[in-house]
């Protein structure tokens, strides 16, 4: 399946196309933000995957988990993001807002690369466990292998004889998760084909028609272009 997308990832967007394609929706941000973050998601978790892979492969549980665990977070990003679409569609969000949070997802940092601070993953794979109940069970336990607490420090790496108070030292990560790694790649790799594959279309299109139909009190509703 990593081979297959490997063939798929979009190599050029052209913004051209798009005006092409409706001169009344794309000159609107917000659609561009939706594609551009629908496939540099796409690289993302590609990437992510293939490395979580090759270490699975090697016996590196520990670093493959890890890297599962973004991936995981990256699923949660284009979920929320076609969440936010449904709620621009079904009257709960409005646009200008969500053209807002298009930009936090898009071009938020933590570390004022950008002036726009970036959401918090955890409030993402909430709203993304939502709709896939379970999700954030996974990441989180994923988490505790990524963090330095109990599994992350004497799970990972000791054994307590408790009889004659001696602990053995050892790297036991792929003893204890090497068995279900793939499943777990399997998960997010299927959860992320229907959410790319098949709501993000739908949604993108429909948003489309939403716009044009809208546009004229877009217009009137438009906020004041911020001072740069």
């Amino acid at each position: 399946m990593l081979e297959g997308w490997q063939q798929s990832l979009y190599k050029k967007l052209d913004v051209g196309g798009l005006f092409t394609r409706n001169k009344i929706v794309h000159k609107w941000k917000a659609p561009w933000r939706s594609l551009l973050l629908r496939e540099a998601s796409y690289w993302r978790i590609h990437d992510l995957l293939s490395q979580s892979y090759i270490l699975h492969q090697g016996k590196q549980a520990l670093g493959a988990r890890i890297l599962l665990r973004s991936a995981f977070e990256t699923l949660a990003v284009l979920i929320y993001l076609n969440q936010i679409t449904a709620a621009v569609l079904d009257g709960s969000l409005d646009f200008h807002l969500f053209s807002d949070k298009t930009s936090t997802l898009l071009l938020g940092s933590r570390n004022a690369d950008t002036n726009i601070k970036a959401i918090n993953i955890v409030t993402v794979l909430e709203k993304a466990n939502k709709q896939y109940p379970g999700l954030y069970d996974l990441y989180a336990d994923l988490s505790e292998s990524a963090h330095p607490n109990y599994e992350g420090m004497l799970l990972g790496y000791s054994t307590a004889d408790r009889e004659n108070y001696v602990t053995t030292f050892s790297n036991k990560w792929s003893d204890i998760y090497g068995a279900r790694h793939a499943d777990l790649m399997m998960s997010c790799m299927d959860l992320y084909n229907t959410e790319y594959d098949n709501i993000w279309p739908a949604r993108f299109e429909n948003l489309e028609s939403w716009i044009e139909a809208h546009d004229a009190q877009l217009e009137d509703t438009k906020p004041p272009a911020k001072e740069t």
